[in-house]
């Protein structure tokens, strides 16, 4: 813990130079591309990676510890305020763990929400978005229910997914246990989890039971065989590369998967009508940003209410981010004040 807390400080006191420094630090000038300008520590952090090997060239399982290993140092403080419980469930491959945040100025009229981590259905666990979820849960004013899912390639697709349909519906009928709406859940998630989240609504509308009280899609993978411009704009992107996203879906789809299947790429749904309100959120330097937006519009288009905001200067990961962005940091609360808004104005 004392390495962690000296990496810690180091990184807080090279990230709090001027943007000019960290800019010159970073290779140079301003890096603008696609009409967007890319927020200077996430430039530092881009110009670093280049030092490093990819994840790309590492076994899955290293992989994991070294994402996990890197986060530690760019993770924010545990939110104030907030109680964590880790408890598992019953879920289709055995026992599930799920991590329940609960703020001490909780709505008991407010829905639980489901989040299910970022990771390309390959790397992450529950510390992935423990700080984002904190932030959630205090700002919402309402329980989180996090999902350690199962990850590929020792569990490829659908087990990641039917991890988290099993736990919305699992939280779903349990809420009241967490002190939230009884019988009532949010779905959300961030890139693969935004990706679950997304899913579980068409799922819920396909087997007919009752849609969530909002999907809280954050940067979410909804193409898995997208070609959009944002695909070759930000092809190198740090963290997420067009590479990497190819990695992540490698191990993640078995040689049989349909990448058109709406359960792999919700988008490819026909149909978006009656689905749960959505909060939609996008990151500017990040392939998946138009599949994204493009997501957005449809579910728009079709009826269903959508709060939408791209963070222009922000790069695809950055809930992971808010103890070293500021800006990320920012977002999030916004992002969680947003969901709270929803909540509101469905009381209304």
């Amino acid at each position: 813990m004392a390495d962690v807390a000296v990496q810690k400080f180091i990184l807080k006191t090279i990230l709090s130079l001027p943007s000019p420094i960290l800019r010159a630090m970073s290779g140079g000038g301003v890096v603008y591309r696609g009409g967007r300008t890319l927020d200077p520590r996430f430039q530092f952090f881009a110009h670093a990676a280049k030092k490093m090997p990819s994840i790309t060239t590492l076994p899955p399982g290293v992989a994991r510890e070294a994402s996990a290993k890197g986060l530690v140092a760019v993770s924010g403080p545990p939110e104030p305020g907030v109680r964590t419980e880790n408890l598992s469930i019953d879920g289709p491959g055995g026992s599930l763990p799920l991590r329940a945040y609960r703020p001490a100025d909780q709505d008991s009229g407010a829905p639980l929400i489901v989040f299910a981590h970022f990771g390309g259905g390959v790397i992450g666990d529950l510390e992935t978005c423990h700080a984002f979820c904190g932030i959630l849960a205090r700002l919402a004013r309402t329980a989180v229910l996090s999902v350690d899912y199962r990850l590929a390639p020792d569990h490829r697709f659908p087990a990641g997914l039917d991890d988290v349909l099993a736990a919305y519906r699992w939280g779903r009928d349990n809420a009241a246990r967490f002190g939230a709406l009884p019988g009532a859940a949010a779905i959300g998630g961030d890139s693969m989890g935004g990706n679950f989240a997304a899913i579980v609504a068409q799922e819920m509308k396909r087997t007919g039971e009752p849609q969530p009280a909002l999907q809280l899609l954050i940067y979410p993978a909804v193409d898995v065989a997208s070609e959009t411009t944002s695909m070759s704009t930000y092809a190198d992107a740090y963290p997420l590369s067009r590479p990497i996203m190819d990695w992540f879906m490698g191990h993640y789809m078995g040689p049989d998967a349909n990448p058109a299947d709406p359960r792999l790429s919700p988008n490819k749904s026909d149909d978006l009508t009656g689905l749960a309100p959505a909060v939609v959120i996008t990151a500017g330097f990040d392939p998946l940003v138009d599949q994204g937006e493009a997501y957005a519009k449809r579910l728009q288009a079709d009826g269903v209410p959508v709060t939408y905001r791209c963070y222009d200067s922000l790069a695809h990961g950055f809930t992971a981010f808010t103890g070293a962005v500021p800006a990320a940091d920012e977002a999030c609360r916004e992002m969680a004040r947003l969901v709270r808004a929803a909540f509101d104005a469905a009381k209304a």
